[in-house]
């Protein structure tokens, strides 16, 4: 339920920084400036003016901060309420303080996301551009920031929007003939309508294509370097990601637990895991390392089976590869510095093997475009056009759309009353609408906006 109260929230991370923000939606925004904001010239605020003066507490006059104020009137600006922001110094204790004389005013502390959802709410943004922002804050690399900004700007509600546009059309002409039924729908209106559903499904069915590489660019990947001891596991990781993460030491068994990183691989977000080299051991710790490396392996979306060239191929690189039956996963011949002495086993025939060496650098960019190209293709990273769907929730929302129109399509066909075929277009608007949020239900808008921030 959306209450027209005034909220207010801190939109800086706690703790010390060169500015802090404090940021107010709301009517009493003006009233709260003016109550506890001190310009240092006379004179009042004007809508989007920054303003240099003092916050001071009105009980007391004592002064918080300096700071900068300005005022955005609704419904020019983000909530398209009134908006006030203060900008202050970023120590935690002057920005609570801050925070406090404002909420004394009225104000109440935000609910995470709620300035977004306001945003939403009021007609700023759809659904789809306010999980953008959320995304936009949590990218990793440049590919995934254009796709969330793509996003933000529009491009894909306009491509949902066309999507509707068509249903919607089609609808119109066979509610026209509903309420005039002694008038019968020409072949030619019946071609029209199928052919308006006709280009929504084909619309639909471009934007589902794009499902996987979007929301790989969103959410990233897990790749998992798995091997024996000593095969050069720790080295890959410190290569991939150009600096020294892991220790490197000839003594086996090194690396006991789990380490975790994210690297950029044009433009993919990867969280590579180094884990600890699997064999048979009685060492109890070493033991726990396997263990777990045995159920990450699992869980990863691709797998680098590291193994030594300059080695043949043995009884621990066997209970590797034995692990790996269920998993998708790349061979990784390492030490290519070295003579090649390994000779792979019949199993692993048509698997990708690359070959490298973590020593001179040998072989990485191959393994680098491997990585990427087992989950992107195309233009997916590397165009500024690129909009794609890449939330589950958007994925199901249109293939119950799909659904839809595809009884329709039959029911069409099989010559069903118009009423029947209205109530298909119907369920079908319902589902788009769920994308853009015509149609979500408020506890699955509840949900997308508590994974918000507060402040945001």
């Amino acid at each position: 339920m959306y209450i027209r109260d005034t909220i207010a929230a801190i939109s800086t991370p706690l703790g010390e920084g060169g500015i802090g923000i404090i940021r107010v939606s709301g009517d009493r925004a003006r009233g709260i400036a003016t109550a506890i904001f001190r310009r240092n010239r006379d004179g009042g605020l004007n809508s989007h003016r920054f303003y240099y003066g003092s916050i001071v507490d009105p009980s007391s006059g004592d002064c918080a901060d300096d700071a900068m104020v300005v005022l955005m009137e609704a419904p020019h600006s983000f909530t398209r309420e009134d908006v006030l922001e203060i900008q202050c110094h970023g120590g935690y204790l002057v920005v609570q303080r801050i925070l406090d004389l404002v909420l004394r005013q009225g104000a109440r502390l935000a609910d995470p996301g709620e300035f977004t959802r306001r945003a939403f709410l009021n007609g700023r943004i759809d659904l789809v551009q306010a999980e953008a922002v959320i995304d936009i804050i949590r990218c990793r690399t440049e590919a995934s920031l254009a796709l969330a900004q793509h996003q933000r700007a529009g491009l894909l509600s306009k491509k949902i929007a066309a999507v509707r546009e068509g249903v919607l059309h089609a609808l119109a002409l066979i509610e026209a003939h509903i309420d005039f039924p002694e008038e019968g729908i020409p072949a030619a209106t019946f071609d029209e309508i199928r052919q308006l559903v006709d280009g929504s499904v084909a619309e639909i069915d471009r934007l589902l294509a794009g499902f996987n590489e979007g929301r790989v660019l969103r959410e990233g990947v897990s790749v998992i370097i798995a091997g024996k001891p000593n095969v050069g596991k720790s080295s890959l990781l410190n290569t991939l990601l150009k600096e020294r993460r892991a220790i490197v030491t000839a003594v086996p068994g090194t690396t006991r637990d789990i380490i975790e990183e994210v690297v950029n691989i044009k433009g993919l977000p990867v969280r590579m895991l180094d884990t600890a080299g699997i064999r048979a051991t009685e060492d109890v710790v070493e033991r726990e390392g396997v263990k777990l490396t045995l159920e990450k392996i699992s869980q990863a979306d691709l797998v680098l089976f590291l193994v030594d060239a300059s080695r043949p191929f043995d009884e621990e690189d066997r209970l590797i590869l034995r692990e790996l039956s269920d998993s998708r996963y790349v061979v990784v011949m390492n030490k290519g510095d070295l003579p090649e002495r390994i000779a792979l086993p019949a199993e692993i025939e048509g698997r990708p093997v690359i070959r490298i060496s973590t020593l001179t650098g040998t072989g990485i960019d191959e393994l680098r475009d491997a990585i990427h190209d087992a989950f992107l293709h195309g233009n997916a990273t590397d165009s500024r056009e690129y909009v794609a769907i890449s939330r589950a929730r958007h994925r199901d929302a249109l293939e119950k759309a799909k659904k839809h129109l595809a009884g329709f399509n039959g029911n069409l066909s099989a010559g069903f009353i118009l009423e029947l075929l209205a109530v298909d277009l119907r369920d079908a608007l319902h589902a788009v609408g769920e994308v853009t949020g015509e149609t979500t239900p408020d506890d699955v808008l509840d949900l997308i906006f508590s994974r918000f921030c507060i402040g945001k």
